[in-house]
C-alpha cells in the first residue's frame, strides 16, 4: 500500500507529535480511493477558500480592510478535498498575523494551517494633551489619528462619543491611544439621589419618584425604593431616570 505523507508546513507545531498518527490515517483512506480522488490538493481553491473566510470574519469592523493570504504550498501532497471547511485556532482574533485552520473532512481527513495577514485601517483616538487621574475627558482633549487597528489593542477606541465626558482612571501621557480601559463613564445616577421611576407595559406608561440605593452608570442596574416602600430594579438612563419594565 502506498502511503502520502502530509508536509509539516501542513500542520501546526503543536500537532506534530501525532505525525505518524495522522499520516496512517490519511493512507488508510487513500488505499480505498480511485486515482482521480487522490489528486493534488489545488493551492488556488484552499487559498480562496481562506480568503471568502476572512471576509465573513471581518464584516462589521471599522475602516478599510486588507486581507493578504500566503501561498498555500504547491508540492503539498494533501488529497483533492470536497469541502473545505477553514476555522480560527481558539483564542484567535480575526485580524493581525494570524495562523487559519482549514479542515477536511471528505473524501480523506486532514486539517493544513496558512497564514494571513489582516489589517483594518481606521481612525482612533489619542490624547492629545497630558490628562490627569480623574479629568473629565472634553473634545479639546482628543484628537484622532489613522492607523493598523490590528497593531493595537483589542479596546482601542474609534469614536469621540466613546471618550467625551468620561472621567480618566489613571493619567494619561499625550500621544496616547486612548482604551476603553482608561476611562470611566460617570454615574447617571447616584446612590441616596432622588429618581424619577419610569415603568412601561402594555398600553400603560407612568412615573414615580424613589430614592436610588446604589450609584449607576447609563445602562447599568440601580434600586430605588419608592415613596410606597416597595424595592423596585431598573436601569439608569443617561438622563438621570430609571426605567422599570413590567
Amino acid at each position: 500500500m502506498k502511503q502520502t505523507s502530509i508536509p509539516a508546513c501542513c500542520l501546526p507545531r503543536h500537532a506534530r507529535p501525532a505525525w505518524r498518527l495522522i499520516t496512517s490515517v490519511v493512507a488508510l483512506g487513500i488505499g480505498a480511493l480511485s486515482p482521480l480522488v487522490q489528486a493534488q490538493q489545488a493551492p488556488a481553491a484552499i487559498e480562496a477558500r481562506v480568503q471568502d473566510f476572512l471576509r465573513g470574519q471581518t464584516t462589521g469592523l471599522p475602516g478599510e480592510v486588507s486581507i493578504v493570504v500566503s501561498p498555500f504550498d504547491p508540492n503539498n501532497q494533501l488529497p483533492a478535498c470536497a469541502a473545505l471547511e477553514p476555522f480560527l485556532p481558539a483564542g484567535t482574533r480575526a485580524w493581525g498575523r494570524i495562523s487559519v485552520g482549514v479542515r477536511c473532512d471528505s473524501p480523506v481527513v486532514w486539517t493544513a494551517y496558512l497564514q494571513a495577514q489582516v489589517s483594518v485601517v481606521a481612525d482612533y483616538l489619542v490624547a492629545a494633551l497630558p490628562l490627569r487621574a480623574g479629568q473629565i475627558v472634553g473634545p479639546a482633549d482628543i484628537t484622532v489619528r489613522r492607523g493598523d487597528l490590528s497593531t493595537l489593542p483589542d479596546n482601542t477606541l474609534t469614536d469621540p462619543t466613546q471618550a467625551s465626558g468620561h472621567h480618566t482612571r489613571f493619567a494619561i501621557a499625550a500621544g496616547s491611544p486612548l482604551r476603553g480601559d482608561m476611562l470611566r463613564i460617570p454615574h447617571a445616577v447616584r446612590q441616596g439621589q432622588n429618581v424619577q421611576v419610569m415603568s412601561a407595559g402594555p398600553g400603560f406608561r407612568v412615573s414615580s419618584e424613589g430614592r436610588a440605593m446604589n450609584s449607576a452608570a447609563p445602562g447599568d442596574s440601580v434600586r430605588v425604593r419608592l415613596s410606597n416602600g416597595q424595592v423596585v430594579t431598573g436601569i439608569a438612563q443617561a438622563s438621570g431616570t430609571v426605567e422599570v419594565g413590567f
